[in-house]
């Protein structure tokens, strides 16, 4: 529709005038204030990310919009390729600027995903381009954006700086040396970016060919002769300090589920021969060896005052093919209905029994499960810590509108929504950090509506408090920072 057709419906100019205007997600006078006076100016803390330490250490320059904006994001390639287009414009090896014109001509296709705000949040917040973004002017956004791209106001680290980002936390396996992590360091980069020690690789037991392998690169790594699972732990152990001495304060598992099994220590061990052997596991064998494994992380977590965090529900690789293909990570996965309750509560309470429960993040993808994890954590705070048990922001498939929603909800019926440590991006782009705002926004229109409905007293003072900490100062403190 051109313009001429919008001036003949002014309601219609109206509302298109409204879209992500400074009052965007906030619908009422109260959230706007909330919005505007305590929450839009607080700085980021990024507890939780992918994105490339050596990026942050070498302060790259991206090339071209389709570089910073399309390679690695799964979200694009899943719409993309639901609406129709060849994964030669998602993955492969087609030049930039088509590709780029293949997700302008999808962005249209994506009204009420939250790919939709994101597009045009990233587009306003990092370039200032408040054009709805179409084939018609992809041309020119991408130019405009590109020669952006190339100025030093646009390597990454002035990106982190333009969100006023305080903190990022990595996302890291036990074997990376975390070179990078020391180079910003020593760069004296203002922004604290610290590892995350995240060890799902040293417990893949369902795949005794790819574990021994990485044993074999432990090995290697440690100049050490792995010939027994004590030895094993032992070393991983030597890596959780490392990454303790280089400053990581976090742990992160990506899991279907918890674990816990029972089992004997003699049993592990021959579990562990078999694993060396590359001699396949069975369902129970692999169901121990990940129950012990995660329990003796748990332990290290609490000795060092780590948080640790569990992701959890994820059906990962649902394409065979196309995992052949191109391999995981591509967009090929979805929510999992995986049972939850009674495994979780068995891990949690062994430790809580022993008194070395470290804090804890639960982030949960099946929404179904909302409510149990709501009321999961409420039975392992014991005081002695605000909000020492959280219930994650919604991520992944949930961190859009409608999940977050319904995870603030959960954990506001169920537990202290004012304790939370609030959103996280959880994203391998640089330009993702408006998800924060996303969140902000969201929080603040559903305080302001229950302020404007009667339902909470109109003590702005208060409420905005409660927003601040939401938004940052809960994870301050959390995390020691």
């Amino acid at each position: 529709m051109n313009q001429a057709s919008f001036a003949a419906f002014p309601e219609a100019t109206k509302n298109r005038q409204k879209f992500l205007d400074e009052n965007f997600l906030l619908q009422t006078k109260t959230a706007q204030r909330l919005y505007h006076e305590f929450a839009a100016h607080l700085p980021i803390i990024d507890y939780h990310n992918h994105l490339p330490p050596e990026q942050i250490a070498r302060d790259h320059q991206f090339q071209n919009l389709t570089q910073i904006w399309l390679y690695g994001d799964h979200y694009k390639w899943r719409a993309m390729r639901t609406n129709g287009i060849p994964e030669a414009y998602c993955t492969g090896d087609k030049p930039d600027y088509e590709k780029f014109e293949k997700w302008a001509a999808t962005v249209p296709y994506t009204l009420r995903n939250p790919l939709y705000h994101w597009t045009h949040l990233e587009l306003q917040r990092y370039f200032n381009v408040s054009d709805v973004l179409t084939d018609q002017n992809a041309r020119d956004i991408y130019e405009t954006c590109t020669s952006l791209l190339q100025t030093p106001d646009y390597s990454v680290r002035s990106l982190l700086r333009r969100m006023n980002v305080e903190v990022v936390c990595t996302t890291d396996d036990p074997l990376d040396l975390l070179e990078h992590h020391q180079q910003i360091k020593q760069s004296g980069f203002a922004i604290k970016v610290l590892p995350a020690f995240r060890p799902d690789k040293a417990m893949q037991a369902e795949d005794v060919l790819a574990l021994s392998a990485y044993i074999q690169k432990l090995e290697a790594l440690t100049n050490t002769n792995i010939d027994s699972y004590d030895t094993y732990l032992a070393t991983l152990k030597q890596r959780h300090d490392y990454f303790a001495e280089q400053g990581c304060k976090v742990s992160d598992h990506g899991l279907e589920q918890l674990y816990a099994e029972e089992y004997t220590m003699v049993e592990i061990e021959q579990i562990f021969k078999k694993i060396k052997n590359q001699q396949a596991l069975t369902p129970s064998e692999v169901r121990q060896f990940k129950s012990d494994m995660l329990f003796q992380f748990a332990l290290w977590d609490h000795e060092k005052g780590w948080v640790q965090q569990y992701h959890l529900g994820a059906l990962r690789n649902n394409n065979p093919r196309m995992l052949r293909q191109i391999g995981p990570d591509t967009g090929w996965d979805s929510v999992g209905d995986f049972r939850q309750a009674q495994a979780l509560s068995t891990f949690l309470a062994r430790l809580d029994s022993e008194d070395r429960l470290a804090k804890t993040i639960l982030y949960n993808l099946n929404p179904a499960d909302n409510e149990l994890m709501a009321t999961m954590v409420g039975n392992f705070n014991d005081g002695s810590v605000p909000g020492k048990i959280q219930f994650g922001s919604g991520w992944w498939f949930l961190d859009q509108k409608d999940g977050m929603i319904k995870q603030i909800n959960a954990l506001s019926n169920m537990g202290l929504l004012s304790r939370f440590v609030g959103m996280l991006t959880d994203s391998r782009s640089f330009l993702s950090f408006p998800r924060h705002e996303y969140f902000r926004r969201i929080l603040c229109n559903l305080f302001g509506d229950d302020v404007e409905n009667g339902e909470l007293p109109a003590d702005l003072p208060w409420i905005g408090k409660v927003i601040q900490d939401i938004c940052y100062y809960n994870a301050k403190n959390y995390f020691n920072f």
